[in-house]
């Protein structure tokens, strides 16, 4: 009984997981933007770490290294079909490590998304609010919890990390036991 209990609830874990990383990563990534939108739009660059950090505002109407600007409303479609495959996969996982990577990329995607929306001149063609300025690209919060989730899930990958724990075999095994009693 216990474990069945045990089991139960840990989907719901995950979606607190799920929700959690998503809230604090999107409003970090939105209050980060709405500095920038402020704090930038006369035009200057702040320098941070030298030549390493700027803070420089720019509208990305593309997708990484401005690729796509003619095309921003299928990045922003693709963008939409990945936060629900991206769902649709932390509701699979029963791995906690994998719920976080995966909650965090829907978090990066959504970031983004939300400013494809709000900054539109048409259908899904804004552009995205960029403002960490490295030198040979300019990015966001959203683009560094991309790119985090990414390294995450290729180490998951490499290292073996199952997307799904092993402990479903032993509900299996606990089944068949159940079975063979009968």
């Amino acid at each position: 009984m216990t474990e069945s209990i045990s089991i139960a609830r840990r989907p719901r874990t995950r979606v607190a997981v799920f929700a959690c990383v998503v809230i604090v990563a999107v409003a970090i990534d939105q209050l980060t933007k709405f500095w920038a939108l402020h704090a930038l739009s006369d035009g200057r660059t702040v320098p941070v770490l030298g030549s390493l950090l700027r803070f420089t505002l720019v509208f990305n109407p593309g997708a990484s290294l401005g690729f796509g600007s003619s095309q921003t409303w299928i990045i922003s479609v693709f963008a939409i079909v990945a936060c629900i495959a991206l769902a649709v996969l932390v509701w699979r996982t029963r791995s906690m490590w994998w719920t976080v990577f995966l909650s965090l990329a829907f978090a990066g995607a959504l970031g983004n998304l939300i400013d494809r929306c709000m900054y539109a001149q048409g259908f899904l063609n804004g552009k995205v609010v960029d403002f960490l300025n490295y030198g040979w690209s300019v990015g966001n919060v959203a683009d560094i919890e991309l790119m985090v989730a990414g390294i995450g899930i290729v180490a998951m990958i490499l290292f073996g990390v199952p997307f799904d724990e092993p402990h479903r075999k032993a509900d299996h095994s606990h089944q068949s036991k159940e079975a063979g009693a009968r």
